[in-house]
Protein backbone atom coordinates (compact mmCIF):
# COMPACT_ATOMS: atom_id res chain seq x y z
CA UNK A 1 0.00 0.00 0.00
CA UNK A 2 1.55 3.30 -0.68
CA UNK A 3 2.07 6.49 2.17
CA UNK A 4 -1.38 7.87 0.48
CA UNK A 5 -3.52 4.65 1.67
CA UNK A 6 -6.59 4.86 4.28
CA UNK A 7 -7.14 2.93 7.01
CA UNK A 8 -11.01 2.76 7.71
CA UNK A 9 -13.06 1.02 10.81
CA UNK A 10 -16.71 0.61 10.53
CA UNK A 11 -17.45 1.38 14.31
CA UNK A 12 -17.64 5.17 13.89
CA UNK A 13 -20.67 5.33 11.12
CA UNK A 14 -22.46 3.02 12.83
CA UNK A 15 -22.64 5.66 16.03
CA UNK A 16 -24.65 8.33 16.39
CA UNK A 17 -22.93 11.71 17.06
CA UNK A 18 -23.16 13.58 20.29
CA UNK A 19 -25.46 17.02 19.43
CA UNK A 20 -23.20 19.39 18.14
CA UNK A 21 -20.40 17.28 16.54
CA UNK A 22 -20.13 17.21 12.74
CA UNK A 23 -20.00 13.70 10.22
CA UNK A 24 -17.78 10.55 11.53
CA UNK A 25 -16.54 11.02 7.99
CA UNK A 26 -14.95 14.16 8.32
CA UNK A 27 -14.08 13.17 12.40
CA UNK A 28 -12.25 10.28 11.46
CA UNK A 29 -10.19 12.22 8.62
CA UNK A 30 -9.09 14.99 10.73
CA UNK A 31 -8.19 12.62 13.43
CA UNK A 32 -5.29 11.12 11.04
CA UNK A 33 -4.24 14.85 10.02
CA UNK A 34 -6.39 14.75 6.33
CA UNK A 35 -9.41 16.21 5.36
CA UNK A 36 -12.63 14.22 4.72
CA UNK A 37 -15.76 15.46 2.67
CA UNK A 38 -18.29 14.06 0.78
CA UNK A 39 -20.42 14.88 -2.51
CA UNK A 40 -24.25 13.89 -2.56
CA UNK A 41 -24.55 12.81 -5.70
CA UNK A 42 -28.80 11.61 -5.35
CA UNK A 43 -31.16 11.28 -2.85
CA UNK A 44 -34.65 10.14 -3.28
CA UNK A 45 -36.79 7.00 -4.05
CA UNK A 46 -35.35 4.47 -6.54
CA UNK A 47 -36.35 1.15 -6.78
CA UNK A 48 -34.36 -1.33 -4.86
CA UNK A 49 -31.94 -3.27 -6.86
CA UNK A 50 -31.67 -7.41 -6.34
CA UNK A 51 -29.13 -7.32 -3.25
CA UNK A 52 -30.66 -4.49 -1.90
CA UNK A 53 -34.34 -5.52 -2.00
CA UNK A 54 -32.98 -9.24 -0.78
CA UNK A 55 -31.03 -7.49 2.24
CA UNK A 56 -34.11 -5.68 3.22
CA UNK A 57 -36.64 -8.64 2.68
CA UNK A 58 -39.04 -6.95 0.16
CA UNK A 59 -39.42 -7.54 -3.53
CA UNK A 60 -36.74 -6.44 -6.56
CA UNK A 61 -38.14 -3.19 -7.90
CA UNK A 62 -39.99 -1.90 -5.03
CA UNK A 63 -39.29 1.93 -3.95
CA UNK A 64 -36.45 2.60 -1.46
CA UNK A 65 -34.79 5.78 -0.44
CA UNK A 66 -31.33 6.07 -1.44
CA UNK A 67 -28.24 8.42 -0.93
CA UNK A 68 -25.65 8.57 -3.51
CA UNK A 69 -22.27 9.93 -2.09
CA UNK A 70 -18.96 10.29 -3.04
CA UNK A 71 -16.60 10.21 -0.62
CA UNK A 72 -13.35 12.46 -0.86
CA UNK A 73 -10.07 11.87 0.96
CA UNK A 74 -8.07 15.24 0.76
CA UNK A 75 -9.68 16.15 -2.23
CA UNK A 76 -9.45 12.95 -4.33
CA UNK A 77 -12.23 10.27 -4.31
CA UNK A 78 -11.75 7.61 -1.96
CA UNK A 79 -15.37 5.62 -2.21
CA UNK A 80 -18.41 5.43 -3.80
CA UNK A 81 -21.25 4.90 -1.25
CA UNK A 82 -25.08 4.22 -1.89
CA UNK A 83 -27.36 4.14 1.09
CA UNK A 84 -30.57 2.61 0.76
CA UNK A 85 -33.42 2.89 3.35
CA UNK A 86 -36.79 1.64 3.51
CA UNK A 87 -39.25 4.08 2.15
CA UNK A 88 -41.09 3.86 5.96
CA UNK A 89 -37.59 4.82 7.48
CA UNK A 90 -36.92 7.61 5.41
CA UNK A 91 -39.44 8.94 3.12
CA UNK A 92 -40.14 12.65 3.68
CA UNK A 93 -37.06 13.10 6.00
CA UNK A 94 -33.53 14.61 5.48
CA UNK A 95 -32.63 10.86 4.44
CA UNK A 96 -34.44 11.61 1.19
CA UNK A 97 -32.26 14.64 0.08
CA UNK A 98 -29.48 15.81 -1.24
CA UNK A 99 -28.92 17.78 1.92
CA UNK A 100 -25.94 17.27 4.03
CA UNK A 101 -27.54 15.86 7.48
CA UNK A 102 -25.94 17.41 10.86
CA UNK A 103 -24.08 14.64 13.04
CA UNK A 104 -24.53 12.59 9.81
CA UNK A 105 -27.31 9.78 8.46
CA UNK A 106 -27.08 7.44 11.87
CA UNK A 107 -27.80 10.43 13.93
CA UNK A 108 -30.83 11.23 12.44
CA UNK A 109 -32.04 7.39 11.72
CA UNK A 110 -31.91 7.68 16.06
CA UNK A 111 -33.49 10.42 16.23
CA UNK A 112 -36.01 8.80 14.59
CA UNK A 113 -36.33 6.26 16.84
CA UNK A 114 -34.10 3.77 14.17
CA UNK A 115 -31.00 2.70 15.88
CA UNK A 116 -28.75 -0.09 14.90
CA UNK A 117 -27.84 -2.81 16.97
CA UNK A 118 -26.48 -5.65 14.89
CA UNK A 119 -24.44 -5.34 11.38
CA UNK A 120 -23.61 -7.52 8.99
CA UNK A 121 -20.59 -6.75 6.44
CA UNK A 122 -19.45 -8.50 3.36
CA UNK A 123 -16.73 -7.53 1.65
CA UNK A 124 -15.63 -8.48 -2.27
CA UNK A 125 -12.78 -7.49 -4.74
CA UNK A 126 -13.51 -7.42 -8.08
CA UNK A 127 -12.95 -5.08 -11.01
CA UNK A 128 -14.59 -2.04 -11.41
CA UNK A 129 -16.29 -1.14 -13.88
CA UNK A 130 -16.23 2.10 -16.26
CA UNK A 131 -17.88 4.46 -14.42
CA UNK A 132 -16.41 3.27 -11.36
CA UNK A 133 -13.46 4.18 -13.42
CA UNK A 134 -14.25 6.92 -13.65
CA UNK A 135 -15.23 8.59 -10.76
CA UNK A 136 -13.03 7.23 -8.85
CA UNK A 137 -9.82 8.04 -10.67
CA UNK A 138 -8.58 4.30 -10.86
CA UNK A 139 -7.25 2.38 -13.84
CA UNK A 140 -9.04 -0.37 -15.22
CA UNK A 141 -6.75 -3.08 -14.26
CA UNK A 142 -7.09 -1.74 -10.85
CA UNK A 143 -9.20 -4.22 -8.49
CA UNK A 144 -11.44 -2.11 -5.99
CA UNK A 145 -12.95 -3.56 -2.61
CA UNK A 146 -16.86 -4.14 -2.50
CA UNK A 147 -18.48 -3.57 0.72
CA UNK A 148 -21.84 -4.28 1.50
CA UNK A 149 -23.27 -3.70 5.34
CA UNK A 150 -26.67 -4.57 6.35
CA UNK A 151 -27.60 -3.10 9.82
CA UNK A 152 -30.70 -4.24 11.90
CA UNK A 153 -32.77 -2.61 14.63
CA UNK A 154 -33.40 -4.27 18.23
CA UNK A 155 -36.60 -6.23 16.68
CA UNK A 156 -34.26 -7.82 13.60
CA UNK A 157 -35.38 -5.49 11.20
CA UNK A 158 -32.95 -4.22 8.30
CA UNK A 159 -32.95 -0.22 8.62
CA UNK A 160 -30.02 0.57 6.08
CA UNK A 161 -28.36 -0.91 3.87
CA UNK A 162 -24.43 0.44 2.54
CA UNK A 163 -22.97 -0.32 -0.61
CA UNK A 164 -19.17 0.77 -1.04
CA UNK A 165 -16.56 0.42 -3.26
CA UNK A 166 -13.28 1.74 -2.91
CA UNK A 167 -10.16 1.38 -4.83
CA UNK A 168 -8.26 -1.59 -2.84
CA UNK A 169 -4.24 -0.24 -3.51
CA UNK A 170 -5.73 2.70 -1.66
CA UNK A 171 -7.86 1.17 1.36
CA UNK A 172 -7.12 -1.15 4.40
CA UNK A 173 -10.18 -2.17 6.12
CA UNK A 174 -9.90 -2.89 9.94
CA UNK A 175 -11.81 -5.29 12.28
CA UNK A 176 -10.94 -4.74 15.69
CA UNK A 177 -13.42 -7.45 17.64
CA UNK A 178 -13.35 -7.61 21.47
CA UNK A 179 -13.40 -10.99 22.54
CA UNK A 180 -14.81 -12.24 26.17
Amino acid sequence: MSASSWVSTSLPYLTPQEKGHGDAWSAEAEAQGRRGTQRILHAGEVAAPVEVAKLFGIAEGEPVVVRRRLILLDETPNELTDTYYPLAVAQGTALARTAKIRGGAVTLLAELGHIGVLVREDVTATMPDEEECRTLETAPDEPVLRLTRVTLDRDDHPIQVDRMVMPALRQRLRYEIEVG
